[in-house]
């Protein structure tokens, strides 16, 4: 595949993702959890930050990370929401990036710990905003568990799609 085509492929790869983020974000929204805690989402959506990672590199995932965040907040939700997530996500991003660099952990290991790093990133704009650290004691053990329990899925999930994605991009026939 020439260069050209190398690039076309990238960027169609990229608007798919965003897409597809952005579609799976707003069916979350539709899925009602029957937790009483606050916060506690599938994290869907981070699922194609994650092939992103693993399929190009850390500014692609960055950029469409954010994108993600700030279009489905202004359609989706508030502006309120909007810093929660963009926390949460540049969180979840670093430390999934960080984390893939060392290769001491396989997919499902980066997606746990970026769901874990989500959580924290959320819980840190709340106890800024609440003034109070307390908000950890309370909320972190159950947002720990669900990150635990969804970034496996969503790593099981990523971990399946990459070879046919990687395919894709090589410009296997389907």
């Amino acid at each position: 595949m020439n260069n050209k085509n190398n690039v076309s492929g990238k960027v169609a790869m990229f608007g798919c993702l965003l897409g597809a983020a952005l579609i799976l974000g707003y069916v979350e929204a539709l899925i009602p959890i029957q937790i009483p805690i606050q916060g506690v989402k599938l994290g869907l959506a981070n699922g194609a930050v994650l092939l992103l990672l693993y399929l190009f590199d850390f500014p692609s995932a960055l950029i469409v990370s954010l994108l993600r965040i700030v279009l489905s907040g202004f359609l989706f939700s508030s502006l309120t929401a909007i810093l929660y997530s963009l926390a949460g996500g540049i969180c979840s991003i670093l430390v999934m990036w960080l984390l893939k660099k060392t290769r001491l952990f396989g997919v499902i290991g980066v997606s746990i710990a970026g769901a874990a790093a989500h959580n924290a990133g959320q819980l840190l704009v709340a106890a800024a905003v609440m003034g109070s650290w307390n908000i950890f004691l309370f909320y972190g053990p159950v947002l720990l568990v669900s990150a635990v329990i969804t970034g496996t899925l969503i790593g099981i999930a990523v971990k399946e799609l990459l070879p046919r994605l990687k395919g894709i991009l090589r410009g296997d026939k389907l």
